[in-house]
Parts: C-alpha cells; sequence; structure tokens
C-alpha cells in the first residue's frame, strides 16, 4: 500500500414525511349519506362542467361520516386510468375506513363500461386487502347515475 487512505462514499437515504395538504372545500348538507341518490345530488354541480373524466374518492371514517375527497385522476374524454395505488393512496394517508369512488362519463350516459366493472372490480380486491371498504362506485352522467352498490355488484366482487 502506498499510505492512501480509502475513503468510502456513504449512500444518504432520504427521510420523508406524509401529510395532508388540504386544497379547499365544498358545501354539503350531508356529513353521511343515507343513499347512492345523495351522493349524486352533491357531486352532479361539482362534475357537470367537466369535459374529460373525473375520478374521485370520498373518504369517510368508520361511522360513514364524510372527512375529505380527492381527485384520484383526469382522464380522457371517454376514459380515465385508476390504477388501485392511487386511489387507495389519499384513503390510507387520511385514515379512512371507507370509501365511495366516483367518475363522470362527459358523454352523458351513466351505464358502466366493461372497463368500469373491471375498474370497481380491481378497487374492490385492492381495498379490501387494505381493510377499507368500498360502500360504491358511482357512475354520473348528465340526468341520472349508476351505483355499483344499488345494482348488487359490489358483493359479487369480493
Amino acid at each position: 500500500m502506498d499510505g492512501k487512505v480509502e475513503v468510502l462514499k456513504q449512500y444518504r437515504i432520504p427521510c420523508y414525511r406524509v401529510s395532508l395538504v388540504r386544497e379547499g372545500s365544498i358545501g354539503s348538507p350531508h356529513q353521511r349519506f343515507s343513499n347512492s341518490r345523495e351522493v349524486f345530488e352533491i357531486m352532479r354541480p361539482l362534475t357537470r362542467e367537466f369535459d374529460r373524466e373525473h375520478f374521485i374518492v370520498l373518504m369517510l371514517d368508520s361511522k360513514n361520516k364524510l372527512i375529505g375527497m380527492n381527485t384520484v385522476s383526469v382522464g380522457s374524454i371517454s376514459t380515465s386510468v385508476v390504477h388501485p395505488r392511487e386511489a387507495a393512496k389519499p384513503a390510507v394517508v387520511h385514515n379512512a375506513a371507507a370509501v365511495i369512488g366516483i367518475h363522470n362519463h362527459p358523454s352523458g350516459d351513466a351505464a358502466p363500461s366493461i372497463e368500469d366493472r373491471q375498474c370497481t372490480e380491481r378497487l374492490a380486491q385492492a381495498f379490501k386487502l387494505l381493510g377499507i371498504r368500498l360502500l360504491d362506485h358511482i357512475i354520473i352522467g348528465e340526468s341520472d347515475y349508476f351505483s355499483f352498490a344499488d345494482a348488487g355488484l359490489l358483493g359479487q366482487m369480493e
């Protein structure tokens, strides 16, 4: 050895803090929803002006009290990519016990597509693994809506 001291570079591990940032609020006459119609009536004015599909997660506590909402994705006029990881992230960070998934159809037709059914199935499986109840997935059209829970489709997916 020629007297040189070998200096090892040390990898620096990034440290993070996860926090919620409140971006605003919307008015609602309900802290708890009794049925899918109430969800539709609250969310329809919000989604009415959207020219693309938006997927939103409503987060609820263990007594089904509404504690927040998060826009998970914004898609195109006919589709919105919704990965279970992205839908679950705000619910996990918010310590939600349950969620309601909502998305709009800019075409005005609330009928679910095959992709909507597949997305709902993936979400139901993912939320079940996390111990978060998926209470419903509601598709909002121009003047009506489709509820997977009302159609009896959520229980079949577990």
